[in-house]
């Protein structure tokens, strides 16, 4: 409760599923739905609906051929109602894979990495305003650096951007959509001073770098952003900054960073 009262509505039995490193989106029709990194019939882990009540069914147990372990990122609910993630192994090659869901669980797998066009979707993805869908690769790509991709809902996939390291690495997070068009997100790794970047790509993948991290302004930013009411762009970092332990901070859209806050181990 917003008060802090704590109900345990399900806890998982390795069976049913393990180790839910991603949160939940709540469907169309009430329900939760989610996933988790291990477990299931196969121990390559669920996507799974869950009542407000708290009442889990399994809906998929992935089985490495079409897909394993869906990492941090969960499922959105697409347009058509259908539910779509991605998974950081399995799939043809055993690089991962993004996968569409119906409501009552069939699964299809949509597109299987190749390395060449990608790697390790750690991120989920975003449907933006054309009605295609958007995310990133922690690895693989022409420099094994990561990449930006799109695909369409029947799975056809065009990698947009490869990282090369001078530009950004081993992007963990995924993408929004700000209210230009653009999109926007981070690199946990690479840039000009190997602490990670911030980066705008146009939705027909022109990637401009805007922030290139040094570790007293903050280090390594696993996460995404967000923009808020006033335009700008905030976000965090893992490490760096004036305690060496991570950072808040606000970007403008034309990439001047503000660090708000730097952590110490007291706060």
């Amino acid at each position: 409760t917003p008060s802090g009262t704590l109900t345990t509505l399900h806890s998982f039995s390795s069976s049913d599923g393990a180790n839910p490193f991603a949160g939940l989106v709540q469907g169309t029709d009430g329900n939760f739905y989610g996933t988790t990194f291990q477990g299931g019939a196969s121990s390559y882990g669920t996507a799974f609906q869950m009542t407000p009540s708290g009442t889990l069914t399994t809906l998929h147990s992935f089985s490495s051929s079409d897909g394993a372990y869906p990492a941090y990122a969960g499922l959105i609910q697409g347009t058509d109602g259908n539910f779509y993630g991605t998974t950081v192994a399995g799939g043809a090659s055993g690089y991962g894979t993004v996968f569409q869901m119906t409501p009552s669980g069939t699964l299809t797998t949509l597109h299987s990495f190749s390395s060449s066009d990608g790697a390790s979707p750690y991120s989920g993805l975003i449907q933006g305003t054309d009605g295609n869908f958007y995310g990133t690769t922690y690895g693989g790509g022409a420099n094994g650096s990561g990449t930006v991709f799109r695909m369409t809902s029947s799975g056809t996939l065009t990698t947009l951007h490869s990282f090369s390291s001078s530009d950004g690495a081993s992007p963990y997070s995924g993408l929004i959509q700000g209210t230009d068009g653009n999109f926007y997100g981070t690199t946990q790794g690479g840039g000009a001073n190997g602490s990670g970047t911030v980066f705008r790509m146009t939705p027909s993948g022109t990637l401009t770098t805007l922030q290139f991290f040094s570790y007293s302004a903050g280090a390594n930013p696993y996460a995404g952003l967000i923009q808020g009411t006033d335009g700008n762009f905030y976000g965090t970092t893992y490490a760096g900054g004036t305690s060496s332990a991570g950072t808040v901070f606000q970007m403008t859209p034309s990439g001047t960073l503000t660090t708000l806050h730097s952590f110490s181990s007291s706060d």
